[in-house]
């Protein structure tokens, strides 16, 4: 059967090739799996860079859903949850319903030239149950711009068909029988080892919108109970219809018995589907003024612009203000506008304005622009870079100005708390309404809270019990949301401090989180001349009561970590925690992310502490995805912003870190220099 698929794909090649092949001019596909590929086996092909793409497939009593993430033009990374219907293990025992959650990675090696062929190496399942496990190395080469073959080998799952002996040898000759785990522990032992096979498949793009594809699939599906379905042939059929570039639909006949769909949706983060925004414009760089009005006439004009005065000063020759920045997710935008303003209602002797972002109390950078350079730049080619170049950037003052008043703000607005992807329901959700306060009556203190009302929701049917062996820090989360009603969620004091330019202090007391309550000291040091930014934190805490009111818990932790936060360019930042965590285990967090001018982040993080795999229980370890979706990229008005979540495969007590609002590394970033001149293109919108 393989040298039939050989010889016919020889034959077509023969036929097909034309000396140089055009380049590659496919539109990516997404198999069942959701990596680039056909249907069930994948291709060398990358979707283009940054791409987030949602799968979903079904057949024969097998759901998947899959996130993939382009990480980078070569780099992609895939969650799959996924519903299997009688799994059979190695050992022969059946298990019903079992809801499965692995980690699939695969990078592609080389580009296709127009001789050769691109090709990737991928790891799918590698931290899971092992349902999945399998490894690969595959070849495609585009024939001419609408056909292109595929031909790869496979270990683990992908050698279940045709396998003849590992071509590796030595070591990787046998593969360990491992039966069907509790989750998340890495399976480096079994890379590449085992039986190899080779699988193969052909995608030919009919019409712009219409594909056919076809593959020779050597996975034998092992691990899913013969009576779901027939498995009579290794050979795969679909039609790929892809309505709109974001959209893909597929409809599938599998293993010569069964009928599948799929289904993907793609999202770019560093694209906006509401185009150039809708935001207000800025108010124009007008002619002197002789009469310099007030500072609450300053203070209104700013709010105006989605700006709050925070601080004024006037000195011989310039003007300086301190402005918190409500509105633009830029921090060069929210200097422009306050420069702007000043522009049109700043007096004539006034020929420099100095303007720094404030957040908490603690102040960015002072930029001193030149009120001649705007008038003259405003509307010159290349007139941003221009300005910057002329702008004086100095350190931030650690002496706070007059404030201009108190500072007290108010608001209800609706929440939703979902929890995907749960062991036992990939879908639970509460929703609500939130009352949030804050006030600040001096430079660098803020007194908050948040009350939250539940009005409908599932998340208190959560029937799973905690079995931790460890102090339950976290998985009896259920019961938080099963006791409580009207919650108190948070009520801290906070006090904000600035002893140097590269060094911010933070002191927090009160109930910190929904689950712990008591002191957190934090330190950060940030120079701005380098990437790096070092911090420390400490914290000695209380459990919450499960009703979230004023009521603790007999359990009580000192837990804190030191940190490193590295900006490696391009928007890719690293970040590693070592410390004591809330059960009272020791080790590290290493957390990846990569973020966009817009305000898009994708991560990904891992903890390992002392606790072992059998005592952390299902999932082995922490780990999970970060993502966060600026509310201005779905609207295109101005706002801060952000629909923010943290998806775990299961949550667990090993490795728990407190969760604390205003975090120094996250507060101090956006005020920086480097963010300012980052996004210094949007100085004049």
């Amino acid at each position: 059967m393989v040298m039939r698929v050989v010889a016919a794909i020889a034959v077509l090649v023969g036929h097909l090739w034309s000396g140089q092949a055009a380049a590659h001019d496919l539109p990516p596909g997404y198999n069942n799996f959701g990596v680039p590929g056909f249907i069930e086996t994948p291709n060398a092909h990358s979707a283009p860079d940054a791409d987030l793409a949602f799968s979903f497939s079904r057949f024969a009593g097998q759901t998947r859903s899959t996130l993939t993430f382009q990480a980078s033009p070569r780099l992609s990374a895939s969650f799959r949850y996924a519903a299997i219907d009688n799994v059979r293990s190695p050992n022969g025992v059946v298990y019903d319903d079992v809801l499965d959650r692995s980690f699939s990675l695969r990078y592609r090696l080389s580009d296709e030239t127009d001789y050769l062929p691109a090709l990737a190496v991928g790891l799918d399942d590698f931290a899971g149950t092992g349902i999945y496990s399998a490894e690969y190395l595959v070849a495609t080469k585009a024939l001419n711009p609408s056909l292109s073959l595929t031909a790869g080998i496979g270990w683990g799952r992908l050698a279940g068909v045709g396998g003849f002996d590992n071509p590796l040898g030595g070591r990787f000759t046998d593969r360990s029988k491992q039966d069907v785990g509790q989750g998340g522990a890495l399976r480096g032992n079994n890379l590449f080892k085992g039986d190899a096979a080779f699988f193969g498949g052909i995608d030919w793009q009919l019409t712009d919108q219409l594909g056919l594809v076809a593959e020779y699939s050597s996975d034998a599906l092992d691990y899913q109970d013969s009576g779901n379905f027939d498995r009579r042939s290794p050979v795969n059929v679909a039609l790929r219809y892809a309505p709109r570039d974001d959209v893909q639909i597929s409809a599938q006949y599998l293993h010569g018995s069964t009928l599948a769909a799929h289904f993907a949706y793609v999202v770019n983060p560093a694209t906006s589907p509401s185009g150039g925004g809708y935001a207000p414009g800025p108010v124009p760089v007008v002619p002197l003024r002789a009469v310099a009005p007030s500072d609450t006439a300053i203070a209104a004009k700013l709010a105006d612009e989605g700006l709050r005065l925070h601080a004024i000063s006037r000195h011989p020759g310039r003007i300086r203000v301190e402005v918190v920045n409500l509105t633009y997710r830029a921090p060069a935008q929210a200097i422009g506008r306050t420069a702007r303003v000043l522009a049109a209602h700043a007096p004539a002797d006034l020929r420099y304005f100095d303007i720094a972002l404030v957040a908490q109390g603690v102040a960015g950078p002072v930029m001193r622009l030149s009120r001649a350079d705007m008038t003259q730049y405003e509307f010159a080619l290349e007139g941003a870079a221009t300005l910057l170049s002329t702008t004086q950037i100095d350190a931030p003052a650690t002496r706070p100005m007059p404030v201009a008043q108190p500072i007290f703000n108010w608001g209800i607005s609706p929440y939703i708390t979902p929890n995907i992807f749960d062991p036992d329901d990939p879908l639970r959700a509460d929703i609500g309404l939130a009352l949030d306060a804050s006030w600040s009556p001096v430079p660098g203190v803020v007194i908050a809270g948040t009350l939250r009302q539940r009005v409908a929701g599932n998340l208190d049917q959560a029937t799973r019990m905690s079995d931790s062996v460890l102090p339950r820090v976290r998985s009896e989360f259920a019961l938080y949301d099963r006791e409580g009603d009207l919650d108190l969620i948070d009520l801290t004091a906070a006090w904000y401090a600035q002893p140097s330019p590269a060094v911010t202090t933070r002191l927090t007391v009160g109930l910190l989180e929904e689950m712990f309550g008591g002191v957190s000291a934090e330190l950060l040091w940030s120079p701005d001349d380098i990437q790096l930014a070092f911090g420390l934190e400490l914290n000695h805490v209380w459990q919450r009561g499960f009703e979230s009111d004023l009521g603790f818990r007999d359990y009580d932790v000192t837990t804190g970590h030191g940190s490193i936060y590295w900006d490696m360019g391009a928007g890719y930042h690293t970040r590693l925690d070592a410390g004591r965590y809330l059960a009272g285990d020791w080790g590290s967090t290493i957390a990846l992310s990569r973020e966009f001018r817009n305000g898009w982040s994708v991560g990904a993080f891992a903890t390992f502490t002392d606790v072992s795999f059998e005592d952390f229980g299902e999932g082995s370890f922490d780990k999970g995805i970060t993502i966060s979706v600026p509310v201005s990229w779905l609207s295109g008005r101005p706002s801060r912003d952000s629909v923010d979540r943290t998806i775990r495969p299961v949550t667990r007590d090993g490795g728990a870190r407190l969760h604390v609002e205003g975090r120094l590394h996250d507060l101090t970033r956006e005020l920086g220099a480097d963010a300012i001149r980052g996004s210094w293109g949007r100085v004049w919108r």
